[in-house]
């Protein structure tokens, strides 16, 4: 789950992190009712997509009215594909630095990742271009964290200045401790601001949390905003599938994570014939999926309006291709005419000849069988892009 900037920060604040909550608001006059508070004033669009300032989504106001008027041009706007429905009012604090942390799953590595750039900022990715060694890496052992001395450690290595050297090490370590007690898969601060003062303080945050681990975290459901939530994701939350919702027109159902991103690889090339159709989503239903789970993942699929065509890949290991087949007939059962668009399934494995003569029994007009993973891909790509 990804949260918003003040989600992040609510959860900065709960670990000792330097930061300033500021106020959520969902209207203008509520912004304005804001700024009367805290006088000169930034108004943040919330919505979970990086480039907010660039957007428009980011504006100082000196005035109430200022406040206002920005909260009525951004409220409702767009960022990458998001409305904006609340705005962040927090007290200005123009910063002397900037600096960019973060700490991440290294997942090739298998293990932590931090990065840390005294030249970083809300240009971060420049600096990373221009002057690649200004932007230093250091591994983190999972078995040992973070502690103090591994935080003096980066403090040293990232080269923060000496006025905010110790405040640097505080900060490192409570940064740490948010990404490591509440189960994170990324903490980000972009900008680490030095304030006048030499103050440190993290003025924006970003967090991204383990799905996986939420039966440690019942309070984390708090920070879900269901009304906001894609429908099709929310669904298939709701049915317990592994699914994420891509800018695609080729549905896409694969058994076991490896095996549904190598899918989406060849629909990737193979759309690239095809007047450049892509994925519509990843959905893994698991080593071990029934019929059920078959039918649930084409029930979600099925429904999403961007998807022209669906490629079913299997490999029968622990699922058998037989239990698939039947879940793809039991599916197409269930949503009867809802069901409107091509199939094409590429089956192979334990039990593939029982699938495959369940399939040619069944006889669906919507269904196509293709032997090969890179032809399945090709014919899928083309019934979407016709």
């Amino acid at each position: 789950m990804d949260l918003m900037e003040y989600q992040a920060k609510e959860l900065f604040a709960k670990h000792g992190v330097t930061t300033t909550l500021g106020t959520v608001v969902t209207t203008a006059e509520e912004a304005r009712a804001a700024a009367e508070e805290y006088g000169f004033c930034v108004v943040k669009a919330q919505v979970k997509a990086g480039g907010r300032g660039k957007a428009g989504g980011v504006k100082l106001a000196r005035t109430p009215d200022e406040a206002f008027e920005h909260a009525s041009n951004i409220l409702g706007m767009e960022i990458k594909g998001l409305t904006v429905n609340r705005v962040l009012v927090t007290p200005a604090t123009p910063p002397v630095e900037e600096y960019y942390f973060s700490f991440l799953l290294d997942r090739a590595n298998r293990q932590y990742l931090c990065i840390a750039s005294v030249e970083g900022g809300v240009e971060i990715e420049e600096v990373a271009k221009t002057n690649p060694d200004a932007v230093k890496q250091i591994a983190i052992d999972p078995g040992s964290g973070v502690d103090e001395a591994k935080a003096r450690e980066i403090a040293t290595e990232a080269k923060f200045p000496e006025p905010v050297f110790e405040q640097a090490v505080a900060m490192i370590q409570a940064l740490y401790t948010v990404f490591d007690e509440e189960d994170a898969t990324l903490v980000e601060v972009n900008p680490l601001a030095r304030l006048e003062g030499d103050k440190l303080e993290a003025l924006d945050g970003k967090v991204s949390l383990d799905d996986n681990a939420d039966f440690r975290h019942e309070d984390h459901a708090a920070f879900e905003i269901k009304e906001e939530t894609d429908p099709l994701e929310a669904k298939a939350k709701d049915k317990g599938l592994n699914y994420v919702k891509l800018d695609g027109e080729v549905g896409i159902i694969g058994n076991g994570a490896g095996l549904v991103m190598s899918t989406l690889d060849v629909v990737a090339y193979a759309g690239e014939k095809h007047g450049g159709v892509k994925p519509a989503n990843f959905l893994d239903i698991g080593g071990g999926a029934n019929a059920q789970v078959m039918a649930d993942g084409l029930d979600v699929i099925l429904h999403d309006a961007q998807v022209k065509s669906v490629f079913v890949n299997v490999f029968g290991g622990i699922t058998a291709c037989d239990e698939v087949a039947n879940g793809i007939k039991g599916a197409l059962e269930i949503l009867g005419d809802e069901a409107s668009k091509p199939l094409v399934v590429r089956l192979d494995g334990n039990n593939v000849v029982e699938g495959r003569r369940i399939l040619d029994e069944l006889n669906h007009p919507l269904v196509t069988q293709v032997d090969t993973m890179d032809g399945a891909a090709d014919k899928a790509a083309e019934l979407a892009g016709a």
